[in-house]
């Protein structure tokens, strides 16, 4: 088989990122070609089975990519984009890649605003990151007026891109703890997916440990520093009976509905991801 048919390829960037320990080495290896070639990871698939051959050029930039990749640098940040839901995300170096499992989070927050008595309710999104809890509020709930606030200027940058033409989404360049003072007792939902992770919890992932911004991962001993602060600014945005939405690991549950709790909360809840870990946990503003 000649060594630059699309097949022989892809096979030889699959063993490379297996080597490397990444995750699902052949699910890469066809993407990554599709970032080439410009082609869906079905196309790719099919263009193997016919037995399709490349360009020099494009085996190059395969070849490329592939290098990047097996250091571990994340698939999102060499093709440039993630996706969430039905949307397509810009996404680099200085922003959290947006994860699958924040997708089931949102619907909370989404849920909560299509069910609000409100004919323009207001769901407000603090360190949104790239953009992508707060756009898909946006889009899914058009009648809503969205506000998203973000700390980090690299970050905030990568969410004005995404979020540019969200007619009904307001961007800041804010601390959660004082994000949107104009706001205050009007909110139906405030939702976060904010650091979390321990300070002496370095995580495992090489993408994450290396390539994920620290002030998008880290919450302090605990990790639970930031949602002390969400706590304390949700309780004055929401209106009452407002819903707080907030994403967070998996052992963290408990803690974090006490935490909510002795501060007036009530109905804190703990909700499971797709994988059947905890990974979200709401609340009613009394």
């Amino acid at each position: 088989m000649p060594e630059n048919s699309l097949a022989a390829l892809v096979r030889a960037a699959a063993r490379r990122l297996a080597d490397a320990g990444v995750p699902d080495p052949l699910v890469d290896a066809e993407l990554l070609a599709g970032h080439v070639l410009d082609r869906r990871r079905g196309e790719v698939q099919a263009a193997v089975v016919r037995g399709d051959r490349v360009s020099e050029a494009d085996a190059a930039a395969l070849d490329a990519a592939v290098t990047r990749r097996a250091a571990r640098e994340p698939l999102q940040h060499i093709t440039g984009t993630a996706p969430f839901r039905h949307l397509e995300l810009a996404v680099g170096p200085g922003v959290f890649v947006p994860r699958p499992e924040t997708e089931t989070v949102v619907q909370y927050a989404i849920d909560a605003l299509l069910n609000a008595p409100e004919p323009e309710p207001v769901g407000v999104d603090l360190g949104t990151g790239s953009g992508a809890i707060a756009l898909a509020m946006a889009t899914e709930v058009p009648h809503a007026r969205v506000f998203a606030a973000e700390l980090s200027p690299e970050a905030f940058t990568w969410a004005g891109r995404n979020t540019a033409h969200a007619e009904n989404l307001t961007l800041a360049l804010s601390d959660l703890a004082d994000a949107f003072p104009e706001l205050d007792g009007t909110a139906s939902v405030v939702i976060s997916n904010p650091p979390y992770v321990p300070d002496a919890a370095v995580p495992r992932d090489p993408e994450v440990r290396l390539f994920d911004p620290a002030l998008a991962l880290y919450g302090g001993e605990d990790g639970l520093d930031v949602v002390r602060k969400l706590s304390s600014r949700a309780l004055r945005l929401l209106r009452p009976g407002g819903l707080l939405v907030i994403e967070h690991g998996e052992l963290q549950g408990g803690a974090i509905r006490d935490l909510l709790t002795d501060a007036g909360w009530r109905a804190a809840a703990t909700h499971r991801d797709l994988t059947l870990r905890d990974r979200a946990t709401t609340a009613l503003r009394a």
